[in-house]
């Protein structure tokens, strides 16, 4: 494990936050987006993962605003940002705030990106851009879902950061991995005790996942059966990516992942409202795991 993998496992910590709606660049919601940050720094969060697919400049103003949180992207897309492009981007980030800035990321999904090929040989030749541009690999994560993406994680990259995933797979992960790579797996929270309501929040949120085959392809491998990935997810799929439930219940789900090996698990707050930052949730979050 080098020198660069040890630092960031130190500096990201047990736990970060994993949201989508600090990926905007919109003036009149800067103030709280800055303090937003600031304050899940506060609530002793190691990282914050920028839901999406997001580049360094959304992370610069959060890092500028804060002092030791680390931002990363999760993911930025291999088709839609040139390597040279991540590489400069890093650069700059790296010489004002060093080791604040993590550069995740992914081959996204066909339906989703334009040019979509050949996802693993794209990335080697990513990551081979990447080198000659004087990135190094310690500072660099893959959103890596299946066994040949692993092990790019592990040879090619600091760790990877697997999205919608379960405690089984992290195992499975890890194994892959050995005991050096970071692994930090995204898990989904609904803060609600009532099984009706939480589910049927769960539900309407994977919606979107369950079009995207990468994910629907990891869930057969998992064990999850055809009907489990329609309908909206069976029950059995729901409760195994998101947590919820009382305070006592999310906090084992969660720990459920760094018992099965993850490093760090990046948690997303679901609610039915996911235009606004969560701020009241992550403070109850921060409280269930002190």
């Amino acid at each position: 494990m080098n020198e660069a993998t040890v630092s960031l496992k130190e500096s990201v910590g047990r736990y970060g936050v994993w949201s989508g709606g600090f990926r905007s660049e919109d003036p009149e919601g800067a103030a709280e987006r800055t303090e937003a940050v600031a304050e899940l720094e506060q609530l002793g969060f190691g990282a914050l993962w920028l839901g999406g697919n997001t580049a360094a400049r959304y992370a610069a103003p959060l890092i500028s605003a804060t002092e030791r949180i680390v931002v990363g992207t999760s993911i930025q897309s291999i088709w839609e940002h040139k390597a040279s492009e991540a590489a400069a981007g890093f650069a700059e980030l790296e010489v004002s705030h060093p080791g604040r800035f993590v550069l995740g990321l992914g081959v996204s999904h066909a339906p989703m990106a334009e040019g979509y090929r050949r996802p693993y040989s794209t990335m080697v030749g990513y990551l081979d851009e990447l080198d000659r541009a004087g990135m190094h690999s310690g500072h660099r994560v893959l959103a890596a879902l299946g066994p040949k993406m692993l092990d790019l994680s592990r040879d090619r990259a600091a760790g990877a950061i697997p999205y919608l995933v379960t405690p089984e797979h992290t195992a499975q992960a890890r194994e892959r991995l050995g005991d050096g790579p970071l692994l930090a797996p995204e898990f989904k929270v609904v803060l609600d005790p009532d099984p009706s309501r939480a589910r049927a929040t769960a539900r309407a949120y994977l919606a979107m996942y369950l079009k995207l085959p990468n994910y629907t392809k990891n869930f057969l491998n998992l064990g999850f059966t055809d009907d489990d990935v329609t309908g909206g997810g069976s029950d059995r799929l729901i409760d195994a990516v998101f947590a919820w439930g009382d305070e006592a219940a999310v906090r084992a789900r969660i720990d459920a992942f760094h018992d099965a090996g993850a490093d760090h698990v990046a948690l997303q707050l679901v609610e039915d409202d996911m235009t606004r930052l969560p701020r009241e949730g992550w403070r109850r979050l921060a409280a269930l795991l002190a």
